[in-house]
C-alpha cells in the first residue's frame, strides 16, 4: 500500500480522498515548520503533500529514499527543489488550476483598492477624520490594462477587466495571436513595448532565472507617469526599492503588492511609500480555493500512486488514468530498446529517433520517448544518474538530440517502435513489438529480422555467417556453464553478417565473454542485462 504523508494543513477531504483510494495518509499538517523532524521520517513515504510552509530542499528530498511524487497544493513550487526531484526520479505535481480565479479576483481587487485609496480611506474614517479631498480616486473605467504574463490567471484578469470596460494590452511570449484575438486583448512583442502604454500594470508569471527581476529601475521608468502597478504573481519579479522610489518621487501613482522578495515581509521599503496596498500573499487565500487545491492534489497524487496516472506535473508529462494500463506494455518496451541500444553503443550518442508505427503512434508518445530515453542513456551515466523523470534534461545536458515520427502501418507487425541511433562513429536501429500476451519482443537489430522475447540476461553477438557457428557458440557457453534459455538468429543476406540474441539464466562476466570473442566467427560480443 501506498503510504502519504501530509506535512502542511490541507482538508480533512483531502485526507479522506487519499483513503477512499487506497492510499495510506499520515496527517502531520505542522510538520513542515519542522524541517528536522521531517527529514528524519521522510524515507518511509511513497508522496508528500505540502502546501507553501513545507521545503522540500534538496538535502530533504535526498533522506527521502522512498518518495516518488511531491503533491505542491497550489500552484507555486519554489519551495521544491525541482531539479533534485527530478533527479530522483520523483515526480512533482501542483494544481494550476484550482485557485486560478481566486487570484485573479484578487488582482482585480487590489487594482481597485490602490486605484481609489480604499485602505488609507478606511484608517482615516476609522480614526474620526472625514478627508474628502485627501483621497482623489482614478477610473478604471476605459484605462489600459498592461498585462505581462496571459496564461491561465492572466486570461481570467483580462477577461474580467474587459468586462468593466477597460482595454488590455499583453505581454507573453507564448501567447499567439489567434488566442489574443479570441481573449479579446492586443498582443504587444516587447515589456517594453507594453509599459509606456498601460495606465496599471499587473504581473501574471511564475518566478525563474529569466523573470527574476523583469521589472528593474529601468523598465519602471518606461512606465507612464501616474501608472499604477500591481504584483500578485511572485516576489522577486519586481526592483521593490525602485518602485518605491518611483512612488516617493511621483512618478508612479500607487501600487499594490500580495507577494514580495523576502516573505514573511516584516520590512520592506515599499511599506514606508505613499499610496501602496499591501497583503500577505493572500492570492489563493479563500475558503473555496484552498479546499479545490487540496482535494486536486489529493486526486492527482492517488491516481499517480495506486494507477501510474500523472496529471499537472512539473518535471513529468502528463499520462491518465485511462491511459495508463495501455502505455504500460508499450513503456515496458521502450525501455527494453533503449536499453538495448545503450549497452551496446560504445561511442558517444548524438541523435536517437523514435519511429512509431501503427496503432502506437496514436499514443501519448512522451511517456515512452521518456522510458525509452532513460533506458539508453543510463549505461552511460549510471544507474542513478538518470530515469523517467530527468531523461529529458539528461539527454539535452549532453548534446544528445531527440526526435519523434509517426508512420502508418506497415510490413509484417501492424505496430511497432524503432529506435535510431546515431553516433560519431555509425547509425544503429533496433526494433520491437507488444505481442497480444502483452509481452514486449524484439522483431529487428540492425535491420536484420529475428524474433525474441527480451530476458533478464541475455548475449547478443555479431558475427559471420558461415556453417558450425551455432555449435560452436552452443559449445562454448555450455564448456563455460553457461545454460541458454532462447536462442535467436537472424542475418542481412547469404554468407553475410549475421546476428544472435541469446537468452540464458545467469549474468555473463567478462571472462565468459573473453572467451566467446575468441570464436573465429565473431565480430562483437555483449552481455546485456534487462
Amino acid at each position: 500500500m501506498a503510504k502519504v504523508l501530509i506535512s502542511d494543513a490541507l482538508s480533512e477531504a483531502a485526507v479522506q480522498i487519499f483513503r477512499d483510494n487506497g492510499v495510506e495518509v499520515d496527517f502531520q499538517p505542522k510538520l513542515g515548520k519542522d524541517p528536522a523532524k521531517l527529514a528524519e521520517i521522510i524515507g518511509d513515504y511513497d508522496g508528500l503533500a505540502i502546501r507553501s510552509a513545507t521545503k522540500a530542499t534538496a538535502d530533504l528530498i535526498a533522506k527521502a529514499t522512498n518518495l516518488k511524487a511531491i503533491g505542491r497544493a497550489g500552484i507555486g513550487v519554489d519551495n521544491v527543489d525541482i531539479a533534485a526531484a527530478s533527479a530522483k526520479g520523483i515526480v512533482v505535481m501542483n494544481t494550476p488550476f484550482g485557485n486560478s480565479i481566486t487570484t485573479a479576483e484578487h488582482a482585480i481587487a487590489m487594482m481597485f483598492a490602490v486605484a481609489r485609496q480604499i485602505p488609507e480611506a478606511d484608517a482615516s474614517t476609522r480614526a474620526g477624520k472625514w478627508e474628502k479631498s485627501r483621497f482623489m480616486g482614478t477610473e478604471i473605467t476605459r484605462k489600459t490594462l498592461g498585462l505581462i504574463g496571459c496564461g491561465n490567471i492572466g486570461s481570467i484578469v483580462a477577461d474580467r477587466a474587459l468586462g468593466l470596460r477597460m482595454k488590455v494590452v499583453a505581454f507573453d511570449p507564448f501567447l499567439s495571436t489567434t488566442r489574443a484575438e479570441k481573449l479579446g486583448v492586443t498582443k504587444v512583442e516587447t515589456i517594453e513595448e507594453l509599459l509606456p502604454l498601460a495606465d496599471f500594470v499587473t504581473l501574471h508569471l511564475p518566478k525563474t532565472e529569466k523573470t527574476a527581476g523583469l521589472l528593474n529601475e529601468d523598465r519602471i521608468r518606461l512606465m507612464k507617469k501616474g501608472a499604477y502597478l500591481i504584483n500578485c504573481a511572485r516576489g522577486g519579479l519586481v526592483d521593490e526599492a525602485a518602485v518605491a522610489q518611483a512612488l516617493h518621487d511621483g512618478h508612479l501613482a500607487g501600487a499594490a503588492f500580495d507577494v514580495f522578495a523576502e516573505e514573511p515581509a516584516t520590512d520592506n521599503p515599499l511599506f514606508t511609500a505613499p499610496n501602496v496596498v499591501c497583503t500577505p500573499h493572500l492570492g489563493a487565500a479563500t475558503s473555496e480555493a484552498q479546499e479545490n487545491v487540496a482535494l486536486q492534489v489529493a486526486e492527482q497524487m492517488s491516481d499517480y500512486l495506486m494507477k501510474g496516472a500523472i496529471s499537472n506535473a512539473i518535471n513529468a508529462p502528463s499520462v491518465t488514468a485511462e491511459e495508463a494500463p495501455i502505455l504500460k506494455p508499450w513503456i515496458d518496451l521502450a525501455e527494453i530498446l533503449g536499453g538495448f541500444a545503450g549497452q551496446v553503443t560504445e561511442s558517444p550518442i548524438k541523435e536517437i529517433e523514435i519511429e512509431f508505427v501503427g496503432k502506437v503512434g496514436e499514443l501519448n508518445l512522451k511517456p515512452l520517448t521518456s522510458a525509452l530515453t532513460a533506458a539508453l542513456m543510463k549505461p552511460l551515466v549510471g544507474e542513478g544518474g538518470v530515469n523517467m523523470v530527468s531523461a529529458p534534461i539528461v539527454a539535452r545536458e549532453r548534446g544528445v538530440k531527440i526526435a519523434e515520427t509517426r508512420k502508418d502501418e506497415q510490413g509484417a507487425y501492424g505496430s511497432y517502435m524503432r529506435l535510431i541511433v546515431t553516433t560519431e562513429k555509425q547509425t544503429r536501429s533496433v526494433a520491437g513489438t507488444v505481442f497480444s500476451d502483452g509481452k514486449p519482443r524484439f522483431i529487428q537489430i540492425k535491420g536484420i529480422g529475428l524474433e525474441a522475447e527480451p530476458l533478464d540476461f541475455m548475449l547478443y553477438t555479431t558475427n559471420a555467417d558461415t556453417p558450425g557457428y551455432i555449435g560452436a557458440l552452443g559449445t562454448k557457453l555450455g564448456d563455460l556453464g553457461v545454460n541458454i534459455a532462447t536462442f535467436a538468429l537472424g542475418r542481412s543476406v547469404k554468407d553475410g553478417e549475421a546476428i544472435a540474441l541469446v537468452g540464458v539464466d545467469q549474468e555473463l562476466s567478462e571472462a565468459t565473454l573473453t572467451e566467446i570473442r575468441a570464436l573465429p566467427q565473431v565480430k562483437q560480443a555483449k552481455a546485456l542485462k534487462f
